[in-house]
């Protein structure tokens, strides 16, 4: 069997799932923390080889099931691995991810800043980082980020409303660098060794994104949102722009929220 196995510290491995894309990478990472006793953080896809993999190398020590958010990629094989192990996922569900996420029964909603105990390990310690989704949490472990699609290696994180949102992105980057983070464990991708440089460098990128949609607005409005995408992402590869019009539609809500554009139903002006 070739599990995709990856030891990142004496306390943690990285699994990563076989289902490597576009929104994926590599494929979603799932990491067992701990040794006589494991938590998992997102067990990922539901699928048979990987909740396998998951199991073998847990060989009856995993206890509990962490999620970062419900979208397909990251949280599905919880329910799988819960009913096989008859043990608790641990997670949190809004009014707005159930709308858009496949149903998924959690049994203990976590909540910012609450603390999740095992008998030999640290706690992990739970942060509200909507922005990606509104249900998403990061976990702190002993300087360890596991920050699921918040930050991820490689690749900016798609924004996509009504349950993303721009402004609650910035802020929970922003909030990120309150904790002591010495790596971040992305969903997708390599470990982040700088992790408030990384932090600084996505705020940066957002907020220049931000200012080429305000300068195209200056020169175009009023302008629908298929026409503004190829403008404002001239440097992306045209085949991605389906997906970058969803980060735009993000920036373009936080400027009406900012009082800086207005949106008629069908185009958006800059405000005079």
């Amino acid at each position: 069997m070739d599990m995709r196995i990856t030891r990142i510290s004496e306390n943690i491995q990285r699994l990563t799932a076989n289902n490597g894309g576009v929104f994926t990478g590599p494929g979603t990472n799932t990491y067992l923390v701990g040794n006589d006793e494991l938590t998992i953080i997102d067990p990922g896809p539901n699928l048979s080889e990987h909740i396998d993999d998951i199991l073998e190398i847990g060989s009856g020590r995993i206890t509990k099931i962490l999620i970062t958010h419900t979208h397909q990629d990251h949280s599905p094989g919880a329910k799988s691995l819960s009913k096989r192990l008859n043990i608790p996922i641990y997670g949190c569900i809004t009014e707005s991810s159930q709308l858009r996420d496949l149903p998924i029964k959690i049994d203990h909603m976590v909540e910012h800043q609450s603390f999740i105990f095992s008998s030999d390990h640290d706690e992990i310690v739970s942060i509200h980082t909507p922005g990606h989704a509104s249900n998403h949490f990061c976990y702190l472990f002993n300087g360890y980020l596991f920050t699921g699609d918040h930050i991820m290696q490689g690749s900016t994180v798609v924004i996509a409303p009504p349950d993303g949102n721009m402004s609650d992105y910035l802020d929970s980057l922003k909030l990120i660098k309150d904790f002591h983070v010495e790596t971040i464990l992305p969903g997708h991708g390599d470990p982040i060794d700088e992790p408030y440089d990384e932090i600084d460098a996505i705020i940066e990128h957002r907020l220049k994104r931000e200012m080429k949609v305000i300068h195209q607005l200056e020169d175009c409005h009023p302008i629908d949102i298929d026409s503004l995408v190829p403008k404002v992402y001239d440097d992306v590869n045209a085949l991605l722009h389906p997906i970058a019009k969803f980060s735009l539609e993000a920036h373009l809500i936080r400027l009406i929220e900012n009082n800086l554009a207005t949106f008629d139903g069908q185009k958006y002006s800059l405000v005079e």
